[in-house]
């Protein structure tokens, strides 16, 4: 089993080159890089995780600029967005970046991708937050014709776009693969109807394991292969104790990579503390690797 990385990359967090040569050299199979592009000031909508929004959402690098910094100077770490707010981007631009991204990286991308909880960013950036699910999968159909087709276009509610010449194409076959970080029944539904895996944030093995033996039956009912799912939930690393029986039990569950997350990992990593972070959880990336 592999284990990525969240990193939140900010003017604070560090040098950016040497963070990813470091995580590429542990053992690290993915740096994944997060995206808030603004945040709104005065009131706003209360942060799902408890408390105040902390202070780094405010300054976060755009993850693809911050991706493509990573692709330079690895030769094998994934380059992930951890998580892309799909519905606050414009169709064409956007796809047009990550192909070129999977190309000049010799096909490492992947996209975490959300519908975004704030809903006053999500406003000021143009989408309708009603929509904005609608809005996503619209742009995930019309990102996969653009990445495959020789004249693509689309016409939906959302997106809309005549027959065009979009290149280069992403180096994987298809694109980059679509993993959803939601949560609940009607994340499972969307991840079952459109998109490739799923990274939530979870609390444990034991509930992830029930939903994602869920999402394989609601996968064959769509009449799509529930082999191809891959699985990527961020698990919380306990300073790097996470146990042998806990890895085993998400391995056990079809995870194929475990992403280290936790909220005062990310508060700290964002104040520059990403080397010591990742020095204190190369064992947890050795042990799972036997697995």
């Amino acid at each position: 089993m592999q284990v990525g990385l969240i990193h939140i990359a900010t003017a604070q967090s560090g040098d950016l080159v040497s963070i990813a040569q470091c995580a590429e050299t542990i053992g690290f199979d993915s740096l994944w890089i997060p995206e808030h592009p603004v945040i709104p000031l005065g009131k706003i909508t209360p942060y799902p995780f408890g408390g105040d929004l902390p202070e780094h959402y405010g300054r976060w690098l755009d993850p693809f600029i911050a991706l493509t910094v990573v692709a330079t100077v690895t030769k094998k770490l994934k380059l992930i967005t951890g998580i892309c707010l799909l519905p606050e981007r414009e169709t064409l631009i956007t796809a047009k970046a990550i192909a070129s991204l999977d190309y000049v990286s010799g096909g490492r991308v992947e996209l975490g991708i959300g519908a975004g909880w704030l809903k006053e960013e999500t406003a000021v950036m143009g989408a309708d937050f009603l929509t904005r699910w609608q809005r996503m999968r619209e742009m995930t159909e019309a990102m996969r014709r653009l990445w495959t087709q020789t004249a693509p276009s689309y016409s939906g509610k959302h997106v809309n776009f005549p027959p065009l010449r979009c290149e280069p194409k992403p180096v994987q076959p298809g694109g980059p693969p679509f993993l959803l970080g939601g949560h609940g029944e009607k994340a499972l539904q969307r991840i079952a109807r459109s998109y490739d895996g799923w990274c939530p944030i979870v609390a444990g093995p034991d509930t992830y394991a029930a939903e994602a033996a869920q999402l394989r039956e609601m996968m064959v009912a769509a009449g799509r292969d529930p082999t191809t799912l891959v699985l990527c939930p961020f698990v919380d690393p306990a300073d790097g104790k996470l146990s042998d029986a806990t890895l085993k039990a998400y391995r056990d569950a079809g995870v194929t990579r475990i992403v280290l997350f936790s909220q005062a990992m990310t508060d700290s990593i964002a104040d520059g503390t990403a080397m010591s972070w990742m020095e204190k959880n190369a064992n947890l990336v050795e042990r799972a690797k036997l697995l």
